[in-house]
């Protein structure tokens, strides 16, 4: 089975061969139902199929019946595969189908009988105002996420620079320690004798 295309969204599928209908019928219905919703498609089809409603007088009945059964089909086609029964438009095309004959007597021997090929696929289709609001909230996630770059890089900066304040405190205490004279061993004893008090010795002197 050949499709006229293969469409990029989400898309069911269902093909009719060889139906026991006229294809300018076929054809005229597919241009009518083109680009609409499921739920309008269905709608109309059935009132066609029960004559409740005519297109330019005429009701296209059995027409009408085969590519509502074709939609039911592809429609299931859709529920299998997941698709958003919300959002389904329509496409629809039809085409002359192979040359079959009737096997008769007298006048009606091999005279033409009416067969049309129909295809019929439900796209899923997001409106364009579910695409600008999830574009939207794209942009605000970015712009969330570039705000919040400079913050983490500001509050890196500050442990930085504090990180440095304390160094340079630590570089000065250093300094200051080493700047100073620290007493060795002989300067620590010289300066215990100077402290030490000198003992007079008296020398008494008797006369004999």
């Amino acid at each position: 089975m050949h499709y006229t295309f293969v469409p990029r969204e989400k898309h069911a599928k269902a093909y009719g061969r060889n139906l026991r209908i006229s294809a300018k019928h076929a054809a005229f219905l597919c241009r009518v139902i083109k680009k609409k919703p499921l739920t309008r498609v269905k709608r109309l089809l059935e009132d066609l199929a029960e004559e409740r409603r005519n297109l330019d007088g005429k009701y296209y009945t059995k027409t009408a019946k085969e590519m509502l059964m074709l939609l039911n089909s592809c429609e299931k086609n859709a529920d299998a595969l997941g698709l958003d029964a919300g959002h389904l438009m329509v496409h629809a095309s039809a085409h002359q189908g192979t040359n079959l004959r009737r096997r008769r007597r007298k006048q009606n021997f091999g005279s033409r009988m009416k067969s049309a090929n129909v295809e019929i696929m439900l796209l899923e289709k997001v409106r364009h105002d579910a695409v600008k609001k999830e574009a939207i909230k794209k942009q605000m996630e970015k712009r969330e996420e570039t705000t919040e770059k400079p913050k983490e890089i500001q509050e890196m900066q500050e442990q930085t620079e504090r990180i440095r304040d304390q160094a340079e405190k630590l570089e000065k205490q250093v300094e200051e320690i080493v700047g100073k004279d620290i007493p060795t061993g002989a300067d620590k004893r010289k300066t215990a004798a100077k402290k030490q008090p000198v003992k007079k010795e008296t020398i008494e002197s008797g006369e004999k």
